[in-house]
This record gives C-alpha cells, sequence and structure tokens, in this order.
C-alpha cells in the first residue's frame, strides 16, 4: 500500500477504485439475483432489498479481506 514516503503519489487510487468497485459489484450482482427470484416468485422487490443487504455486507467482508486486515498478523 502507499505509505507517506512512497514514489507514486498515485498508488491509493488504484486501491480506492478497487474498494469501490467491490461494494458497488457485491449489490450489484446479489440485487440483481433478488430482483430475478422476486420476478420468478412474484414478489414486490423483497428479495432485491435483502439481495442489497447482503451483497454489500459481503463486499464489506471481501475489502476487509482484501486491505483491511493487518498484514504482520499473518500467522
Amino acid at each position: 500500500m502507499a505509505g507517506p514516503g512512497s514514489e507514486n503519489p498515485w498508488a491509493g487510487l488504484g486501491i480506492g477504485w478497487a474498494i469501490i468497485a467491490t461494494l458497488v459489484a457485491g449489490m450489484l450482482v446479489w440485487g440483481g439475483l433478488g430482483y430475478l427470484l422476486d420476478r420468478l416468485v412474484g414478489t414486490s422487490h423483497v428479495f432485491m432489498a435483502i439481495g442489497t443487504v447482503v451483497g454489500a455486507a459481503g463486499g464489506i467482508y471481501i475489502v476487509y479481506l482484501r486491505f483491511g486486515r493487518d498484514p504482520r498478523a499473518k500467522g
């Protein structure tokens, strides 16, 4: 990760976009699956809302696993 003395000042920008893309993709994929399930069952956006929340929680968990853990804590 980019630190205070890193050579490339734009290095953190890629990490930020990766985090945003992970969160948005999780919500879109799981919300989309919920929407399809709503269409199949005939409910009104119930599963879409549940899928969006599950996708957001899953995205946050993946971001934590990929970027949030302390690298020294392995082991």
